[in-house]
């Protein structure tokens, strides 16, 4: 049906470039940012790079009481990255990082969205929005060949974070695993509540050939995705990659409220989000911002296609661990973020003897 859509494999990966609506990587090392936006010598294999985007990396809040309309460019690209350090896989992304960039828009607002799948793809590639009302969630109006661009414009017509990602036929289940997904955020009209830190992730499965921890490029597995049984379960499709052994933690301070948002993209295993060491202050499942939040909530499932949308009190000084409470998946498949939480101890709350 669509002469692109085949198993074969992706060719060589772009250095990891702009991100239409949101750029991202902000705590990219410096070495690492340079060498990204050099060009590649035409016989050169493009080094592997960073995938993830930084979760401190998203829109502000929308403090405005009016419509307004978005112009949005989403760039799809197949990019060579690091999972671990020595282990590579070529991630399909929207703008060259997972999740996605974050839009974020009020109720009532319009958008018209551009898709351009870059000329060195392999793939076809698409968008469906869970904010969009028609037939795929736009999927069919956004179809794109390699080199090729469509639009498309909706209105944002009811509140709450909402997953978008590639849904190109018979290969979403690929597509996403791989790293195309990522969340829109549609405000109610009274806008979110204030918080001091906002942070964004994104949580998906990936199915490699090699085992765990194997060297050198990994090519996908359809075996393994069919038993559902993933080699790695990430978060921003890096293992352990916004901890402080890594890309480093997220850091706030005592006595701040943040804000967590996270996608879940799949494409098959549910999350049961946690943050060790704390507590979901308030939260609102599956991203229904219309409804009111739950109080005190220990762990919230959060299913592929959907999103979460949590805050915490910090009393504390302390490393908050996100984790997907199937514990194995923190363990032994990669899937860890931290927040590293600076201030005054508190003996009144916790202490040592």
């Amino acid at each position: 049906m669509f002469p692109s859509l085949s198993r074969r494999t992706l060719a060589a990966a772009l250095p990891l470039g702009a991100i239409g609506f949101a750029a991202g990587g902000g705590l990219i090392p410096a070495a690492t940012a340079a060498a990204s936006a050099a060009p590649a010598a035409k016989a050169a294999m493009p080094l592997p790079g960073r995938v993830a985007l930084d979760p401190t990396h998203l829109p502000p809040p929308i403090r405005r009481r009016h419509a307004v309309h978005h112009t949005v460019v989403l760039d799809a690209k197949e990019v060579l990255a690091e999972i671990r350090p020595g282990t590579t896989f070529r991630f399909m992304t929207f703008g060259g990082t997972v999740p996605g960039p974050m839009i974020r828009v009020r109720v009532g607002d319009t958008v018209t969205l551009t898709l351009r799948n870059d000329t060195s793809s392999q793939m076809a590639h698409n968008v469906d929005m869970h904010a969009v009302y028609g037939t795929g969630g736009g999927a069919p109006a956004t179809l794109v060949q390699p080199g090729q661009s469509r639009s498309e414009t909706f209105r944002a017509a009811y509140p709450g974070a909402f997953i978008y990602h590639c849904a190109v036929p018979d290969f979403l289940d690929q597509h996403i695993s791989s790293g195309m997904f990522g969340m829109i955020l549609v405000e109610p009209a009274d806008g979110l509540g204030k918080v001091d830190r906002e942070f964004y992730l994104g949580q998906h499965e990936l199915y490699t050939d090699g085992e765990y921890g194997a060297k050198g490029e990994q090519q996908f597995s359809f075996d393994k995705m069919i038993a559902e049984q993933p080699t790695y379960v990430l978060f921003n499709g890096a293992d352990k990659g916004l901890t402080g052994a890594r890309y480093g933690a997220m850091a706030a301070r005592t006595s701040e409220r943040v804000r967590v948002f996270m996608v879940c993209g799949g494409p098959n295993l549910t999350s049961s989000f946690h943050p060790i060491g704390n507590v979901w202050t308030r939260c609102w499942p599956q991203g229904a911002l219309a409804n009111p939040p739950q109080r005190f909530v220990q762990t919230w499932p959060v299913c592929p296609g959907s999103c979460f949308v949590g805050e915490m009190e910090l009393p504390l000084a302390e490393t908050v661990n996100l984790v997907d409470h199937a514990l194995t998946r923190v363990v032994r498949k990669g899937l860890l973020a931290q927040i590293a939480v600076s201030g005054a101890a508190r003996p009144d709350l916790f202490r040592t003897s």
